[in-house]
C-alpha cells in the first residue's frame, strides 16, 4: 500500500553521490591528558557514488555508482569535527561539533542547500548558514531540515513533489535554508524527523507537530489531509513527545506518560500511526490509523529510540533491548522465527549486549552496542550491510572491518550505512626508545607521542607545544610536539603570519531577511583544516560578490589564533624569563552580509569553537608578577652565594698571609 506507493513515484534508482577513499585514513598521534575532546571520522558502506577515473588515472568531473562492501573513510576535502551525521535516499548530510552543516550528493530541487544546480561528491558547508549555529540535522527523500541551538527550524529543499513538504504553507521550492516560521514562534524545536513526503517535529515543552502529505493518516491529526505549515497533533496535547521517526507512509514516536497514581513517575511508551499494511505498526493488524496510538503490546517497557523502515519500525528500550515489526521480506526483523505481526525481540548475536544507538535504512537494520560493535542484519543488496558480500542476513551480524574502531553513531540511508568513529591514536608499545635523544624509555622516563609527526618521544624532547599540529584533534589548543616539529610550526607560522589579510566584521541579516540582534552575527570559520582554502569559500551564489561568499570569514586560523600560547617547560620559562609580557593583537574575521545591515560591534563567538577567541592578556610595560618574584628569589640566592664566597676569599687571603709571614 503506503511502499508500493512510494515505489511508484519514486524514481527507479535511488543511489546517490559521495566519495570514498580507498585508503583507511591516517591515525592520530598522541594520548593523556592532551586529549580533551576526539576528533570524529566518518566511514560509509553500500551504493555510493565516487568521482570518475580518467584513462589518464586523474580524477574526473563525472561521478560514478560503486558498491562500497566494507566500511571506508569519507573523503572529504576539509578534516570534519563530525557530531552528527543523517543520511537520506541520495544526499547526505552533517553537523560539525562546531556547528556548521555539510551536505554532498545528488542535487534535485535544492535539497543540498547551496543554491546552485550541481551534485556535490564531497561535503560542502552550507555557507546561506553561516549566522547560525546548527544542533541537529534530518533528511528526507526531496527536502532537507534542521535545528538551531536555539530551537529555530530550517528546512529547504523540493516543494513542488507534494504541499507542505517544507512547512512553509506553499509547495514552492526552496534551494536555500529557510527558516519556517507560523505556529513555531515562540516555541524551542527540539528535534526533526524526516520521511519521503512529510515531517515531524518535537518542542523542549513536549508538543509533537507534523506537516506535509496527510495520506494514510500519516500526520497523526484524524484525517488524510495534507498540511503546508507545522500543525500539532491535538490527540496527544498534555503528553511530552520525546522522539519521533518518518518514514513513506507512517510515522512513529516515543511519548512519555504518567501512572495511574500521584506518587507513580514517568514512563516513555511507543505510539505508531499511519498506514500499517505489513503490520509495520505493531498493533497486530493491517489498519491505517489515522491518530496516534500507543503499541499495546510493548506497554511494560519504556522506550529511548526509534527508527522507520519502508515497510517495519524498530525501537529500543530503556534497558537496551531492540524490538521489530512489520515485513520480514529480507530479514530486517533480525528474528528469524517472527511473522512481524507482533513486535519481536531481537536476539541472536544480541543476547547478552546493550544497545546504545539503532538506525534504519529502507530494508536493513543497524546497532551500536555499547561495547562500541556494530551489528547490521536485512537486506544485503550494494553492500550496505558492511560484511564485505551483498547477501542478505536475517540475524544480528558483526562488521568485523570496524572491530577495533571506537564507533560513536551510526546513520542508515535507503541502500547505504555511515558511521562516525573517534580518531585512533599510534600505539607507542612497540619502540622502546625515544624517536629523538635515543633513550631507552624507562619509569623515569616516559613516553609521548608527538601531535605533528606520530612519533614516540620522551619528555625533554617534547616538552614544547604548538598550534596547527597536523594530527591534532582540537587544532584551536595548543597541543605537545617534537622539539624538530615544534621548529618546523613556528617557522611556518611565522611565514604564515606575515601574510594575514586583515577584515572587518560587520553584523548581517538572518537567512529570511529579519535582522538577528538577539545572537552573534558572526563567527570564524570552524572548518578544522583544508587542503584547498578556496574550495569551501567559493560561493556560485547569483548576486553575491568575491566578498560576501566568505562565509565564516576564513577556512584559516587568524593572526590571533596561530599565537603560540603554550606552557613552556621549565628550561623555556628561564630562557625567556627576561622577556617583557606584551599582548597579542587581533583582528576580526570577516563575516557573510546578507541584504543590508549597520556596523556594530559583534558579540563574542560560540565559546564551543575550537578556534575561540581567548581574551588577550593586559598590555604591560615592565615584567609580570611571576618573573618579578623569580628574580627575586634568584637575586636572594645569589647575594648568599657572593657572602659565602667573599668569606672563603678573606679566609684564603689570611692563609696566604699567615704563610708568608712565617
Amino acid at each position: 500500500m503506503g511502499y508500493e506507493r512510494g515505489n511508484m513515484l519514486r524514481p527507479s534508482t535511488d543511489g546517490f553521490r559521495i566519495s570514498v577513499s580507498s585508503t583507511p585514513s591516517c591515525s592520530s598521534g598522541g594520548s593523556g591528558p592532551d586529549d580533551i575532546e576526539s576528533l570524529g571520522d566518518v566511514y560509509v558502506w553500500g551504493e555510493v557514488w565516487t568521482e570518475g577515473i580518467l584513462p589518464d588515472g586523474t580524477a574526473s568531473n563525472e561521478t560514478v555508482k560503486t558498491d562500497v562492501l566494507t566500511p571506508r573513510p569519507l573523503e572529504s576535502n576539509v578534516v570534519l569535527d563530525v557530531h552528527q551525521i543523517v543520511c537520506g535516499v541520495r544526499h547526505v548530510a552533517l553537523v560539525t561539533r562546531q556547528g556548521e552543516v555539510f551536505t554532498w550528493g545528488e542535487e534535485v530541487g535544492g535539497r543540498l542547500g547551496h543554491g546552485i544546480q550541481v551534485d556535490i561528491s564531497r561535503p560542502k558547508l552550507v555557507e546561506f548558514l553561516a549566522l547560525t549555529n546548527i544542533d541537529f540535522v534530518a533528511c528526507g527523500e526531496y527536502h532537507t531540515c534542521v535545528v538551531s541551538t536555539s530551537g529555530d527550524l530550517f528546512s529547504w529543499g523540493d516543494g513542488i513533489h507534494n504541499v507542505g513538504l517544507l512547512g512553509h504553507g506553499s509547495d514552492i521550492s526552496h534551494w536555500i535554508p529557510k527558516r519556517v516560521s507560523g505556529p513555531l514562534e515562540g516555541l524551542q524545536v527540539l528535534s526533526v524527523a524526516c520521511g519521503t513526503w512529510h515531517s515531524a517535529l518535537a518542542t523542549a515543552n513536549g508538543k509533537l507537530f507534523t506537516f506535509g502529505d496527510g495520506a494514510f493518516g500519516v500526520l497523526g491529526h484524524g484525517n488524510r489531509e495534507s498540511v503546508s505549515y507545522p500543525k500539532e497533533v491535538q490527540s496527544l496535547n498534555g503528553l511530552k513527545t520525546v522522539k519521533v521517526a518518518c518514514s513513506i507512509w507512517h510515522t512513529a514516536a516515543i511519548v512519555e506518560v504518567m501512572g495511574q497514581t500521584a506518587t507513580s513517575m514517568s514512563s516513555r511508551k511507543l505510539f505508531t500511526w499511519g498506514d500499517g499494511d505489513k503490520n509495520r505498526l505493531g498493533h497486530g493488524n493491517k489498519e491505517t490509523y489515522l491518530l496516534p496510538t500507543c503499541v499495546s503490546s510493548l506497554i511494560d517497557y519504556n522506550f529511548h529510540k526509534i527508527a522507520c523502515g519502508h515497510t517495519f519500525t524498530v525501537a529500543l528500550t530503556t534497558s537496551g533491548h531492540v524490538f521489530t515489526m512489520g515485513g520480514t521480506a529480507h530479514g530486517q526483523l533480525g528474528n528469524s522465527i517472527s511473522d512481524g505481526k507482533l513486535p519481536c525481540l531481537v536476539q541472536d548475536r544480541l543476547v547478552g549486549e546493550f544497545v546504545e544507538e539503532i538506525a534504519c535504512g529502507a530494508h536493513h537494520v543497524a546497532v551500536l552496542t555499547s561495547r562500541s560493535e556494530v551489528f547490521t542484519w536485512g537486506k544485503g543488496a550494494n553492500g550496505r550491510l558492511g560484511h564485505g558480500d551483498t547477501e542478505d542476513k536475517r540475524t544480528p551480524t558483526l562488521v568485523e572491518a570496524l572491530r577495533d574502531r571506537h564507533v560513536k553513531s551510526l546513520s542508515c540511508g535507503s541502500n547505504f550505512t555511515s558511521s562516525i568513529c573517534i580518531h585512533k591514536w599510534v600505539s607507542g608499545a612497540d619502540q622502546s626508545i625515544c624517536s629523538g635523544c635515543r633513550q631507552a624509555f624507562g619509569f623515569t622516563r616516559k613516553r609521548h607521542n608527538c601531535y605533528n609527526c606520530g612519533l614516540v618521544h620522551c619528555h625533554a624532547c617534547s616538552s614544547k607545544k604548538a598550534l596547527k599540529a597536523a594530527l591534532a584533534p582540537t587544532p584551536g589548543k595548543p597541543h605537545r610536539v617534537c622539539d624538530a616539529c615544534y621548529s618546523k610550526l613556528k617557522a611556518a607560522e611565522s611565514g604564515y603570519s606575515s601574510n594575514v589579510n586583515r577584515n572587518v566584521a560587520t553584523p548581517g541579516r538572518s537567512i529570511d531577511g529579519s535582522v538577528r540582534t538577539d545572537r552573534e552575527t558572526t563567527r570564524s570559520s570552524k572548518v578544522l583544516l583544508s587542503a584547498n582554502k578556496n574550495s569551501v569559500m567559493s560561493s556560485s551564489r547569483p548576486g553575491f560578490t568575491p566578498e560576501s561568499s566568505n562565509a565564516r570569514a576564513s577556512q584559516v586560523p587568524s593572526l590571533q589564533q596561530l599565537k603560540d600560547i603554550a606552557f613552556p617547560s621549565s628550561l623555556s620559562a628561564i630562557q625567556n624569563a627576561f622577556k617583557p609580557v606584551v599582548a597579542p593583537t587581533t583582528t576580526p574575521p570577516r563575516t557573510l552580509v546578507i541584504g543590508p545591515s549597520s556596523p556594530s560591534p559583534p558579540p563574542p563567538p560560540r565559546s564551543s569553537s575550537p578556534y575561540a577567541r581567548r581574551p588577550s592578556p593586559p598590555r604591560t610595560s615592565g615584567f609580570s608578577r611571576s618573573v618579578i618574584d623569580s628574580l627575586r628569589k634568584t637575586n636572594e640566592v645569589m647575594n648568599q652565594e657572593m657572602t659565602k664566597l667573599h668569606s672563603q676569599v678573606s679566609s684564603l687571603l689570611f692563609f696566604l698571609f699567615s704563610s708568608t709571614k712565617h
